[in-house]
Formats: structure tokens, C-alpha cells, sequence
């Protein structure tokens, strides 16, 4: 094999050669990666001089191994089926063809050797292989059709034949194999590819969370899907050890540990993604309950427009966001987004010129540019213990994942005085209810009233799916609804309409007086339950004024603060949820579902 630098010269030859790019340009270019101090074929792809398909069309004429542009390609499913998903992406292979009484297979790394061979004799025929990107090959994994009835039935088919051939063994030999329920199952066993298509389930239908539920006689097994649980299936309660075995077998739990809790975390790869997975295992009454959490990255936006801020709050946001120090505060029941939201104010304001600093508990998303720090309970990094040692490495901006307990607020107010923006979240049921909850931890008033500036409350609520939307005008209950709710806000005359709509962030609204407003719904299909596809925030934003710094110092109750926040100009987290049901993003159900009638 050629020495690395050999091979990149051998590539900017064939990138000239072929025509990709002049000799001038590829002088220019190599100027400037210099100066970038960037390797040259890695600049060449992100400075857009050449794609990644023209590289490996160039790599090809050097390694002599033909090549195959795939972006485009449509692959008979009889082809696909002679190669499993599993093995193709272990390989990045994927089979397109019959050539000559070969199999045509399209590889990433089609000149090695011990690869190739693996998958003929794993196919059974000769192969003739091309050499494509890894786009390309991606683009036809997706083709892969996973229905999970069919994979899981196989599984359990597979098990079921497995336990049969045991239990013949068993009576054979005269004796019970007492390690039959925690035996070790390998990776291409029936079990775990059951496991792999109940997660490619989820992940291809945007779950959040998976639950495997034991019950007497079946396992049941429902995903959350925006925010709602629903059965997806029920598995024989045969399969329920083996399935949990395998479960902690990956997650590098104890399998022979069924009495107590145990937490564990693990990552997969579907369709070219990774996501990761935190695993909570708990014994309950009929066996042990799984839940599975997936963290994918990719298919979250870190922008607080597409989150569903607007107006006011968006303006207060920012306002916060650009104070040198104080407390930005968060909160919301799990699940709510709150995590989400602080990354998306940590990329509001990174950059060269501050250190940010997170300490978190699990770091959800990398994000390059900050230093995260996880949290490990087992060897002593506590929020506490965290964020004592980040307060020593000079950081500008300080975010905790959570304030849990007494010491962790302590340490983060201290923080806030000391001259750093901190960002911060805590379990509340709104934004006013995040200062009685500091009182509660030991907080003195006048600590949190002189460093907390912006307190945000959230929930998120389901999506109108936009390519099936369609127009309805509200019935007299949800005019009355929307009047009572958000009838002050609405302009009272027609030409209020600019300036109100302006301040409180959307393009038109209706008036105040209307005897019909024109609402929106989905159209409930497999694909969009409910007429529902994906969620966005519900949000209350309000600043610490002094006049609600004087309600902190006497230990006002939460409605009491919320109260006077809304009279300073505060749109609450339901009357926030009926301006987007008017603009035409959720509807009136879904908001009533969410956001409580207390909150208004």
C-alpha cells in the first residue's frame, strides 16, 4: 500500500489528470491550505473545489479498481436481500447487480482483500467489485426495506428453534443448563436482530424513548413518538430473558443482577446515523422493565427561531444573552426540551473570544468549540464537585446541565457573581416557579434576586404535519376559548393588525372581536398519527425587573411573580400556544392537552 503522502500526490495528479481541476487551480489551492495549515485533499473537499464523488472517481484510476456513482441509483430489493443490512454496513458494501454470472457488490474499501473474500464466500458466488463514496453507498442502504413484523417474526422463529434444540439437549443429558437464561448472545443471534429492528423502528419513526414492559403472559413493547406513548407490538414472554440479557450485554451491565436498578448507555448506527442510547433497567412485578432513551443529533435544530421563539421572548432572550454576567435560567418537566434550548443559547453566543464551559449529565450533543465535561456519579464528578473544578479553568460562560440540590445552586450563583454568565435548568412547572424553587434550596433572596436576569418556562407540543394541513373555522367553544385566552392580546381594530402581529412575532393576526377564527389540522395517516409530525416549544420569558426583584426579597409565591410578570408584558406558556395554533403550527386540542389552564 502506498505511504499516505505518496497517495495524495498520486490523487492531485489524477484530479488534474482527469480534468477535475486545472493546474492553476490546483496550485491555488494548495497555496491556501497551506496557509490553512490543512491537509490538501481534505481542504480540497471542504473548500468545495471538488465533491466527494470526484475524489473517489480520481482514487479509482490510481487503485486501477473500477467506479460507480450510486447518488442516483435505484437497487432491485431481490438484489438487496442477497446481502443483510447488518453485514453491509459492518462493510459499507452494498450488492447491485448480475454481471457475467458475478455479482456486482459496490464497496467504500473495495481493494481490501480479506473484505471482498468475506463477502463471497458470506453470498456464496464470485463478485466483481467497484469502488463508490460513501454518499453513494448510503444512498442505497436506505433502500433496505426494514419491516419489523417480518424481522422480529424471524427472530422468534430463529429463538424459538434455538430453545427447542436446548431443551432436547437438556433432556438428553438428564440435567437443567441452569445459565440457559443469561447464556452469551453474539451479535448475529435471532435475539439481537430483533433488538436491532425494534431500534431501527424507533429511530426511522423519531421516537424518543422505547419501553419494553413485561407483563404476565407477553412483553409489551411501545415507543414515544412526539411526546405520546403508543404500542407498537407484544412479544412472547419466552423471548422477554434472552432479550433483556442481550439489552445489558451491550449497555456493559451485570446480566445476572435482576434486583436492583441499573443505568447503562450504548450507540448504534442507522442509516448512516449514530445515536446514542441511555438505557434505565428497573425490576418491576412480572420481570424487569427497559427503557431505552435515543439521543439523535442529527435531526435537531440548535436555531431558537425554528424552536418556536418569537416577539418578546425571542427579544428578551437575546437581551439576556448579551449580558456579561448573571443567570439564565430553565425549566420544565423531562422531556421538555430544556436541554436543547441551552445548547441553542450556547451557539448563539460561541466563539473564539469566550470559554464555555458545560458540565452535563449525558452530554447530548458534541458541539465543537466548548469543553462539556459528563457527569460520573460512580467516581465522584457530581454537579457539585464539576463545577467547583470548572470555576478554576477560567471559563466565561458556565452551563450546568441541571441544579439538583443546595450545594450545585450555591456554587452556581457564586459563579453568576463572580463575573460569569451561567445557563442552567431546573425541574419546575414554569418560569415563575424557578425563584420559590431556588428559596426552597437554601437560596438567600437577595443572592437570587441580584443574579438571576432571564427565567424561562417550556413545554413542547406536537406539529400539524405542513404537507397535509388543511383550513377549518373554530366552533363556538374554541372561539370562546381563544377570546378568553389570548383576546388581549389580539388587535382590537383593523389597523393594529402590523404592530401587534410585529411584537408578538407573527406575520398576521387575527382581531380580537372575530365570531370565527380559521383554525388548521392534520390529516391522521400512518405517518403523521394524528396529523401530527414533529413538535416545536411552547415558551414563557420574562426578565427580573425590580419590580419583581422586590417580590423575591419578600418570598412571593410563584403566581404572585407570574402575575406581575405577565402585567410587565409576559405572554404565558398557553396563551403562546394559541397564538401558534392561530398561525397555524399546532392545534387547540394539542395545547389544551399540554399547557394546563392554571398556566394562563
Amino acid at each position: 500500500m502506498a505511504e499516505p503522502a505518496t497517495q495524495a500526490l498520486k490523487i492531485e495528479e489524477s484530479l488534474v489528470k482527469e480534468g477535475m481541476l486545472t493546474a492553476e487551480k490546483m496550485q491555488q489551492a494548495k497555496t491556501e491550505s497551506d496557509k490553512a495549515k490543512q491537509p490538501l485533499i481534505g481542504f480540497l473537499i471542504k473548500q468545495k473545489y471538488i465533491t466527494e464523488e470526484q475524489l473517489v472517481k480520481a482514487n479509482s484510476s490510481i487503485t486501477g479498481v473500477p467506479y460507480v456513482n450510486l447518488t442516483n441509483a435505484k437497487v432491485d430489493p431481490k438484489i438487496l436481500t442477497l446481502l443483510p443490512i447488518d453485514i453491509a454496513e459492518r462493510y459499507m458494501a452494498v450488492p447491485l447487480g448480475e454481471m457475467q454470472s458475478r455479482l456486482v457488490v459496490a464497496m467504500l474499501d473495495a481493494d481490501n482483500v480479506q473484505a471482498v473474500d468475506f463477502l463471497s464466500n458470506r453470498i456464496g458466488r464470485p463478485l466483481k467489485v467497484y469502488v463508490a463514496s460513501e454518499a453513494g453507498i448510503r444512498h442505497v442502504m436506505q433502500q433496505y426495506q426494514s419491516n419489523i413484523n417480518t424481522d422480529l417474526s424471524s427472530a422468534m422463529d430463529g429463538e424459538e428453534k434455538s430453545r427447542s434444540a436446548q431443551e432436547k439437549a437438556g433432556k438428553k443429558s438428564g440435567k437443567k443448563d441452569s445459565a440457559s437464561e443469561i447464556k452469551t448472545i453474539v451479535a448475529d443471534s435471532p435475539i439481537s436482530k430483533a433488538l436491532t429492528a425494534i431500534l431501527e423502528y424507533a429511530a426511522h419513526n423519531r421516537a424518543s424513548d422505547i419501553h419494553i414492559e413485561p407483563i404476565e403472559k407477553e412483553v409489551k413493547i411501545r415507543c414515544r413518538i412526539d411526546g405520546i406513548l403508543r404500542e407498537i407490538m407484544r412479544l412472547p414472554k419466552t423471548i422477554e430473558p434472552a432479550l433483556i440479557s442481550r439489552i445489558k450485554i451491550m449497555s456493559n451491565l451485570k446480566i445476572d443482577e435482576h434486583r436492583i436498578p441499573q443505568d447503562g448507555s450504548f450507540s448504534v448506527l442507522v442509516d448512516g446515523k449514530s445515536i446514542d442510547l441511555r438505557i434505565a433497567i428497573a425490576p418491576i412485578v412480572w420481570g424487569e422493565q427497559v427503557v431505552i432513551r435515543l439521543l439523535d443529533k442529527s435531526g435537531t435544530t440548535l436555531k431558537l427561531e425554528d424552536m418556536g421563539y418569537a416577539g418578546r421572548s425571542l427579544r428578551m432572550i437575546r437581551k439576556g444573552l448579551g449580558r456579561p454576567n448573571g443567570m439564565v435560567l430553565t425549566s420544565g418537566p423531562t422531556g421538555s426540551g430544556k436541554s436543547t434550548t441551552m445548547y441553542a443559547l450556547i451557539q448563539e453566543i460561541m466563539g473564539d473570544g469566550i470559554n464555555i464551559v458545560t458540565l452535563e449529565d449525558p452530554v447530548e450533543y458534541k458541539m465543537e468549540g466548548i469543553n462539556q465535561i459528563q457527569v460520573n456519579t460512580e467516581v465522584g464528578l457530581t454537579f457539585s464537585t464539576g463545577l467547583r473544578s470548572i470555576l478554576r479553568q477560567d471559563p466565561d460562560v458556565v452551563m450546568v446541565g441541571e441544579i439538583r440540590d443546595k450545594e450545585t445552586a450555591q456554587l452556581a450563583v457564586e459563579a453568576a457573581l463572580t463575573g460569569h454568565l451561567v445557563f442552567a435548568t431546573l425541574h419546575t412547572n414554569s418560569a415563575a416557579g424557578i425563584l420559590p424553587r431556588l428559596l426552597e434550596m437554601g437560596i438567600e433572596p437577595f443572592l437570587i434576586a441580584s443574579t438571576v436576569h432571564t427565567v424561562i418556562g417550556q413545554r413542547l407540543v406536537r406539529k400539524i404535519d405542513e404537507s397535509m394541513k388543511v383550513k377549518y373555522a373554530s366552533s363556538p367553544a374554541e372561539t370562546g376559548a381563544i377570546q378568553a385566552t389570548v383576546g388581549k392580546l389580539l388587535p382590537k381594530a383593523p389597523d393594529k393588525v402590523p404592530a401587534v402581529s410585529e411584537d408578538l412575532g407573527y406575520k398576521t393576526l387575527p382581531l380580537a372581536s372575530q365570531t370565527a377564527y380559521t383554525l388548521y389540522k392534520g390529516q391522521d395517516t400512518p405517518d403523521t398519527p394524528g396529523g401530527f409530525k414533529g413538535r416545536l416549544g411552547l415558551y414563557e420569558v420574562f426578565e427580573i425587573t425590580d419590580t419583581i426583584q422586590k417580590l423575591i426579597l419578600r418570598k412571593a409565591t410563584s403566581a404572585e411573580i407570574a402575575a406581575v410578570a405577565e402585567v410587565e408584558g409576559m405572554v404565558n406558556m398557553r396563551q403562546d400556544g394559541y397564538l401558534k395554533a392561530l398561525d397555524g403550527r399546532t392545534t387547540i386540542e394539542e395545547i389544551n392537552r399540554v399547557a394546563a389552564i392554571d398556566n394562563a
